[in-house]
């Protein structure tokens, strides 16, 4: 069977991926499906760096704000989701382009993972949900990182979930997450996929990239948006998990004073920027954009359908 040619678009936050997705979707026709773990719920619009309405309505999107933030929502759920998504774009004569920074959504999906459940053990989720909650997320992530420093790399602290699964895995199986995930039972993959990564040359960029891309979440009305959410889901623990939300809930509890809390935001998201990339890097499919070579998305752009000409892909 032919397989389906599929655009990824991914790299760090901050790094232009919207951008030039929906650039890249008027070029080639195409679709654009979400591969953010957070952009897929309702309320966080400024915080998670959705597309803006008139960025997505100039490119139909896909898997963006659909579920309530007490939702859960599993990268085997995401799989299915996006795959669905997928079926629907080819159907109208359109091009999927998957875009985001959630490596294991990109990968799982791509690669047609499928995931087996039979290691879950509630006994063992509950001793590492107690451990969360007496010693705090960061002893629990550190935990993980000492027995599969790979999936610790791609796993925010926060999100508990996720490092108590990986947990989990290593503990029933012996094996690492990552280990458990290529060992998964996988059929040929129905995709044909161009991989291109956007990243700076110069680290420091890329910093002040996210420094004023937080700052200009401010601006936008990030504070308010989160203390809306915070007031009606305070016990919501997947909305917590978002950069620029957990950061502001010890400032609306005056615990610390703003200008602390932005600055916090803005250190969590460039560490959660080199998470990113340490997942990425590991994946030699992917065709690599260094972002400060170029003067524009457009540039970007043009460079892209050149190295596309060249190949097989379309």
């Amino acid at each position: 069977m032919e397989k389906i040619p599929v655009i990824v678009v991914l790299g760090p936050t901050a790094s232009g991926k919207t951008a030039l997705a929906i650039e890249l979707a008027k070029v080639y026709n195409g679709e654009i499906i979400s591969a953010d773990s957070m952009q897929i719920y309702k309320g966080l619009d400024i915080a998670t760096a959705k597309p803006t309405k008139e960025e997505m309505s100039s490119v139909p999107h896909h898997l963006i704000g659909f579920l309530d933030p007490d939702e859960s929502f599993s990268v085997a759920d995401y799989v299915l989701t996006a795959s669905k998504a997928i079926g629907k774009i080819r159907a109208r004569g359109k091009l999927p382009i998957i875009c985001g920074g959630t490596g294991l959504y990109i990968n799982s999906l791509i690669d047609n993972v499928k995931f087996d459940d039979t290691t879950a053990d509630p006994g063992i989720r509950d001793k590492y949900l107690r451990i969360a909650k007496d010693k705090g997320n960061h002893y629990l992530w550190e935990m993980l990182f000492k027995v599969d420093e790979e999936s610790a790399a791609s796993i925010h602290e926060n999100n508990v979930n996720r490092v108590i699964r990986a947990l989990e895995v290593f503990e029933v199986s012996g094996n690492k997450l990552s280990i458990s995930k290529a060992g998964s039972k996988k059929e040929p993959s129905p995709y044909k996929p161009y991989m291109i990564g956007l990243n700076f040359s110069d680290r420091a960029m890329l910093y002040k990239r996210i420094n004023e891309r937080v700052d200009k979440m401010i601006e936008c009305g990030l504070i308010d948006e989160v203390k809306e959410v915070y007031s009606l889901n305070s016990h919501m623990k997947t909305a917590h998990q978002a950069i620029g939300y957990k950061e502001l809930i010890p400032y609306f509890e005056g615990k610390c004073d703003l200008s602390s809390a932005i600055e916090k935001i803005k250190q969590e998201t460039r560490r959660y920027a080199k998470r990113q990339l340490t997942w990425f890097r590991r994946d030699t499919r992917i065709h690599w954009i260094c972002c400060d070579d170029f003067v524009n998305i457009e540039k970007i752009s043009e460079k892209i359908q050149k190295d596309i000409a060249k190949t097989d892909f379309l």
